[in-house]
């Protein structure tokens, strides 16, 4: 296939990347520990880790793990937020040859049982505020061994210490809860764990790029979540990949180990997971974001230092611009602002360059890819409305319902073909059957059309089309254009059964300017909107439900949330 795209690829940026150059992704990450050993990796509530710490942190844990005598393919469950504990648990499982299973640390009981059994997952690391949800389904689950962190672990000595005890006593964080250690099962501390695993000898795993690196569960927002099953070679190359299309507008910081990237998305998730490992491999620092709905917190945060890298979903950056102190933040330093998760709307967009003079570079991935697919070029001065190119090594082809590959300007599913995609969902042969195509590209599930340059516009995913008239409309189109409306904060457009046109189409907003009425966003759909496309309904809310990444859920509005 041609890859037209590659004309439009910004100067000096590779059209492929190497994953050879790595044994496995453990040797991406020690090359990284011993280059930079003296260089910051990490702050949090400023405290900070050097990658030395992160170096020997990690390995205590490893010796740990592998002191359990687990089975040469132990899964391990991660469920932390974004804290010190969660790199240093990641870098010990894949160093000690495990895989790791993150796990949404809001998970409710039903959700986690799911994840835990589906996994085959028989430790889990968990901070003590979310144990007792662990507690209520852990006898039905293969866990046998138990990691319990507290907040404060690795703050220091004294300050981690107040901070346990604040969010024990004064915030009331953690719900009290019983762990039964029946038939064989330990509890250990996290603290314990690391001295026992500190006195211990560490053999880093041989593993190669085809191991088994994650399990990265796919949201499950339409039923039970499945695992990707992400190999070593999937992670690095989805890493370098992402290096070569970043380094363009990283340049001008100079030495890249100053680049600080903000960590507010949750960790667990592929998007920030993807990039966290980036900045291992570039021996760069995280600032990390335990709570970014403390939205005072996190503004504080971004004055205190320049940062460089800034990924959000598009619900945070909007939510960041609402803050009244945002607009005071030195944004001079800031290199990118890589929007990704779900799609980034024009309105969103064109505030934020207007308040930090760096546009929303909007991309497109999943977990299945590593969250890594498509990219505007980071050095775009606006927002383009489209997912931009293929980043390196990738292919993109719109496909028919019959696999077969369309022209430019023809709308179909999106397929990707490429080093960082999956290599299938765990234990369900059926499913990954049928992610694939016959010439080996994924189908992902989402509409799209690629002009003739290689950049690709998301119409839709296949679920969410409405069918009005006869005539398909697709909620995304919608909700971008609504955006734009003076006083629409955030809008969600779904079907409703309609007698007369099989679907009518209903918009939720909520406001920004509590004055909006229903005959205004009526008359700006009247401006911008064809007939067919125009919302019948109008409603109202005080708030939107949103996954915990921040994706606007439409199912949870279809069903009456």
């Amino acid at each position: 296939m041609e890859k037209v795209w590659l004309k439009s690829y910004p100067p000096g940026v590779a059209h492929d990347v190497n994953p050879e150059q790595y044994r496995s992704l453990i040797h991406m990450l020690e090359e990284s520990f011993q280059k930079n050993a003296k260089s910051p990796f990490s702050v949090c509530m400023e405290r900070w880790m050097s990658y030395e710490q992160l170096d020997h942190l990690s390995a205590a844990l490893g010796a740990w793990l592998q002191g359990k005598g687990l089975e040469p393919d132990a899964r391990v469950a991660i469920m932390l937020p974004n804290i010190p504990q969660f790199p240093v648990t990641m870098a010990g499982v894949l160093r000690s040859g495990y895989t790791c299973v993150n796990v949404n640390p809001l998970y409710t009981a039903r959700e986690l049982e799911h994840q835990l059994k589906d996994s085959g997952a028989t430790v889990i690391v968990v901070l003590e505020n979310f144990a007792s949800i662990l507690a209520e389904v852990i006898d039905s689950t293969p866990i046998k061994h138990v990691v319990v962190a507290s907040m404060g672990d690795l703050l220091g000595f004294w300050y981690g210490r107040w901070i346990t005890f604040a969010v024990r006593h004064l915030a009331k964080m953690v719900p009290a809860y019983e762990l039964t250690l029946a038939e064989g099962r330990t509890a250990t501390s996290f603290a314990q764990a690391i001295s026992i695993g500190a006195t211990r000898p560490f053999k880093s795993a041989a593993c190669t790029l085809d191991s088994i690196a994650f399990l990265q569960y796919t949201g499950g927002t339409t039923g039970l979540s499945k695992g990707a099953v992400l190999t070593h070679r999937n992670i690095v190359a989805a890493v370098m990949q992402a290096q070569a299309w970043f380094t363009p507008a990283l340049d001008r910081v100079g030495d890249i180990r100053k680049i600080n990237s903000i960590a507010a998305l949750p960790l667990y998730h592929i998007f920030a997971l993807t990039l966290s490992l980036l900045a291992i491999r570039w021996g760069s620092h995280l600032t990390l974001i335990p709570n970014p709905r403390d939205f005072g917190g996190f503004v504080a945060t971004l004055k205190k230092r320049p940062f460089h890298l800034l990924p959000a979903v598009n619900t945070l950056f909007n939510a960041l611009l609402q803050h009244p102190q945002f607009k005071t933040i030195d944004f001079s330093s800031l290199c990118v602002s890589q929007a990704g998760g779900m799609a980034a709307s024009a309105g969103t967009a064109k505030h934020w360059l207007e308040v930090t003079g760096c546009a929303m570079v909007e991309g497109w991935g999943m977990s299945e890819t590593c969250a890594i697919g498509t990219n505007n070029p980071v050095l775009s001065k606006q927002f383009s409305g489209t997912i931009g190119l293929p980043l390196p090594g990738i292919d993109i082809a719109i496909k028919d319902d019959h696999g077969q590959s369309l022209a430019p300007g023809l709308s179909g599913e999106i397929c990707i073909r490429g080093p960082n995609v999956m290599a299938s969902y765990y234990k369900q042969p059926e499913e990954s059957k049928l992610a694939f195509t016959a010439d080996g590209f994924m189908r992902t599930g989402d509409i799209g059309v690629m002009d003739e340059r290689g950049y690709t516009t998301i119409v839709d995913r296949k679920k969410d089309m409405i069918l009005v008239s006869g005539f398909n409309v697709f909620p995304s189109e919608l909700e971008n254009v609504i955006s734009l409306c003076d006083g629409v904060l955030e809008c969600a457009v779904i079907g409703v059964p309609d007698d007369k046109q099989g679907e009518a189409i209903k918009v939720f907003v909520v406001k920004d300017n509590p004055h909006l009425s229903e005959d205004e966003v009526a008359s700006f759909c009247h401006q911008n909107l064809t007939g067919y496309k125009r919302p019948k309904y109008i409603e109202f809310r005080d708030d939107l439900p949103k996954s915990n990444v921040g994706k606007i859920l439409r199912r949870e509005l279809r069903i009456g949330k």
